[in-house]
């Protein structure tokens, strides 16, 4: 009896010990599943950061046509800040014109202008002092009026081709080739007098053609060429200045063939003047002469 009692107590222990030795992994399994289940929890992506678009750089060697005229772009305050800073402005110069004779003719100018929706919707207001007479040139919905002593007249067509000329084979043109629908061509590298060139040709929808000169190392416009009636003409820039955050040549020169017709010095330039539309109505600029 008593050694079947033993027994009995061992018996008992053993079935508690396994049963206890099989409670543990029961246990733990289910704070292990639930671990990994906490491992295998995808992880939150936070939203990429948009990043502007980067400005083209040209490659020196092999630049394409677009890269070529965006520089410049650039360089002269950028696509965004040309068109907010240079929305409106008032320009007061002086030209000197010298007639097939030989004289110098001195003019100073006021050109005050709005750009318009489109580039070919601006609107151009250019006051001419000359020694014996004043007369004004109002560019407005594509036409060009002439103001003289308070009468509006039609201009002669040699003042229309001189105003509409800076806007066709103008510095203006490359700047807003995109806006205006021109197409830039690369017409390939030159070096002249230790500067390195880039030559870029832009047609106007209208096919008529500039070839512009710009330098490798700055991006700046040191001159352009066009032809007019058989006759080959270069403008060249000079005395580059920052004016509100753009780049502006204070002064410029035309020579038709090797012969100097033209030569122009800004004196001031303000961008951002209000101006009201009537400055531009014929009838209404007329009132303030």
């Amino acid at each position: 009896m008593e050694i079947n009692s033993v027994l009995r107590r061992l018996l008992v222990c053993a079935l508690a010990g396994l049963l206890a030795a099989a409670a543990v992994p029961l246990a733990a399994a289910p704070a292990a599943a639930q671990g990994k289940k906490a491992e295998e929890k995808p992880k939150e992506e936070k939203p990429k950061k948009e990043e502007a678009p980067k400005p083209v750089k040209a490659d020196r060697n092999n630049p394409t046509a677009e890269q070529v005229a965006e520089t410049v772009v650039l360089v002269y305050g950028s696509r965004a800040a040309l068109a907010q800073i240079r929305r409106t402005g008032v320009e007061r110069g002086r030209i000197t014109r010298t007639g097939t004779d030989g004289r110098p003719e001195e003019i100073s100018y006021e050109r005050t202008f709005k750009r318009g929706e489109t580039y070919e919707k601006d609107k151009i207001r250019f006051d001419q002092h000359l020694s014996t007479l004043d007369y004004t040139l109002v560019l407005s919905d594509g036409r060009v009026t002439g103001i003289l002593r308070g009468t509006p007249f039609t201009p002669r067509q040699e003042d229309v081709t001189s105003l509409m000329t800076d806007r066709v084979h103008g510095l203006e043109a490359l700047l807003r080739y995109k806006e205006s629908g021109a197409t830039p061509k690369f017409a390939g590298k030159e070096a002249q007098k230790g500067l390195d060139l880039w030559l870029l040709d832009l047609s106007d929808k209208e096919g008529r053609a500039t070839r512009f000169f710009i330098s490798a190392k700055t991006g700046r416009v040191l001159w352009l060429e066009y032809e007019e009636a058989g006759t080959k003409y270069r403008r060249t820039f000079h005395d580059y200045r920052v004016v509100q955050g753009t780049l502006v040549p204070y002064r410029s020169v035309l020579f038709a063939g090797d012969r100097q017709v033209e030569e122009s010095q800004v004196l001031t330039v303000t961008y951002g003047v209000k101006t009201e539309d009537s400055v531009f109505n014929a009838e209404s600029a007329s009132a303030q002469q």
